[in-house]
């Protein structure tokens, strides 16, 4: 009997570890307009692990742009320069801010124009492969 109850002690143990997972919520997402013919644009919003394990953004894509990726821009010599984020780490509760001036979305190559007010699905790919879906405002201003 003591053999059963610890075996179904440890049944009950590794289920739970096995549905210890990282979960992606995307907020307050949005990309500033560009002007017309721009081959990049930038995308900005709120990426937050709601999960009780951490979890790893690998990149983005979207149908309306020819590549999605990670950049962040940084200051070298007094100069601001963008360089591409390798995989995004991101502890149960946490958040990571895609904000003008820091991490961002690049979007590169527009299938076609883009006007204020329209709405853009990205997803947000993570290295479970679940990751997350949401509908980006373009807007002329930070909202």
């Amino acid at each position: 009997m003591r053999r059963l109850i610890t075996l179904l002690a440890l049944a009950l143990m590794t289920n739970q570890a096995a549905q210890a997972a990282g979960r992606l919520e995307v907020s307050g997402a949005w990309i500033r307009t560009a002007p017309p013919g721009a081959m990049m644009l930038a995308g900005y919003a709120t990426l937050r692990n709601v999960g009780d394990a951490p979890l790893t953004v690998t990149g983005a894509d979207s149908v309306a742009f020819g590549d999605v990726s990670l950049h962040e821009s940084v200051e070298v010599d007094g100069v601001a320069r963008m360089k591409a984020l390798g995989p995004v780490e991101i502890a149960p509760s946490a958040s990571v801010v895609l904000a003008p001036g820091g991490k961002h979305l690049m979007l590169m190559r527009p299938k076609r124009a883009v006007a204020s007010g329209e709405s853009i699905k990205i997803h947000i790919a993570t290295a479970s492969g679940e990751g997350a879906s949401a509908d980006f405002v373009v807007r002329d201003a930070v909202p």
